[in-house]
């Protein structure tokens, strides 16, 4: 399904750009190492230079051995040209620099940075290592259920928290003033009494991560007024607008504005909504005609460093020093609506 919506997202761009003289030729890979090396191999007899696909970055080996093929690659996995292989995808790193952007406008100064522990880490990891802010913290979490809740808890000292609440509810409990009494109704609204030490939060989790991350942090306490409240991009996932514990709070995106244009353009034709996904491969597309037409010819990948900023579909991006930037706009979910935010 996502395959076809590919190939219709990418009939849409040429339809769109309106030049005869651009040859598509699909070909079916799945998922599979074999057909990837079948396609290539064929794409080369061919005499076909430039290859939208595959989706997976675990192909990324296999893809550099064939090196007179010059791939876009709609993975996330990393902004730097691997090789021969250029991922497309929405990566961690312009998420982050859009991040860094919005906690220093907000003049936050204490930043923990939480990610899941699984096979991505590492690249977590490394890539937050590039991004420079005040007293950032990384905090590696379990995928685990059971043992989130309990290291959330640690993150935010909610036990100390919780037990001032108990303490100071049993003083004024004993009390007679208005004032007193007026603090005690508000206290027993209450899960907690005391702040975090950080004053901002970046979840790097998607989809049932995130909203379990999310559930943990309104269990303990840990309050949008108090704290600004950051995920990874979520492509405007509408289940987190009606599932979500925190009701208030930013990610970076692509332009949404655009994005709808693009899915009643597609509806329109196809009668049927597209994987947001595919919008890469109409952007994919529109830059392999840009460099096309700027240099007549494409011989390696090296041509596609273009360095001054495109117009997608996705917003502006950039290919330059052989990476990938995108420069994402961010927005914020509040009272169930995305609404963009300027940064």
């Amino acid at each position: 399904d996502l395959g076809e919506t590919v190939l219709y997202s990418v009939n849409l761009a040429i339809h769109d750009i309106g030049d005869a003289s651009i040859k598509v030729y699909p070909k079916d890979s799945g998922s599979n190492k074999e057909k990837i090396i079948k396609a290539c191999e064929e794409f080369r007899d061919q005499g076909i230079k430039v290859i939208i696909g595959p989706m997976d970055s675990e192909f990324t080996k296999v893809l550099n051995k064939f090196d007179d093929l010059i791939f876009l690659s709609l993975s996330n996995m990393d902004s730097k040209i691997n090789g021969n292989v250029i991922m497309m995808g929405i990566n961690l790193e312009s998420q982050l620099i859009a991040i860094k952007k919005l906690i220093k406008k907000n003049e936050k100064n204490k930043t923990i940075i939480l990610f899941p522990d699984n096979k991505h880490s590492e690249l977590v990891e490394s890539k937050t290592k590039l991004i420079t802010l005040k007293n950032k913290k990384l905090f590696k979490y379990s995928t685990d259920p059971k043992k989130l809740t309990a290291q959330i808890e640690k993150l935010t000292n909610y036990k100390q928290r919780k037990l001032n609440l108990e303490s100071r509810i049993k003083k004024l409990e004993n009390s007679t003033l208005n004032d007193d009494l007026k603090e005690l109704n508000l206290l027993k609204q209450k899960h907690t009494l005391g702040k975090v030490n950080f004053d901002s939060i970046v979840i790097i989790d998607f989809g049932n991560g995130l909203k379990s991350i999310l559930t943990s942090l309104a269990y303990t306490d840990v309050l949008e007024k108090d704290v600004l409240i950051i995920a990874a991009n979520q492509w405007f996932d509408n289940t987190i607008l009606k599932e979500s514990s925190i009701k208030n709070f930013y990610f970076p995106s692509i332009d949404l504005q655009n994005l709808n244009k693009y899915k009643k353009n597609f509806l329109k034709l196809y009668n049927y909504e597209p994987n947001e996904i595919s919008i890469l491969s109409y952007d994919s597309l529109g830059l392999i005609y840009y460099v096309w037409k700027n240099n007549r010819r494409i011989n390696s990948v090296k041509d596609f460093n273009i360095k001054r900023e495109i117009k997608g579909k996705i917003g502006n991006f950039k290919i330059s020093d052989d990476k990938v930037i995108q420069n994402l706009n961010i927005y914020k979910l509040s009272n169930n609506e995305f609404i963009k935010n300027n940064l």
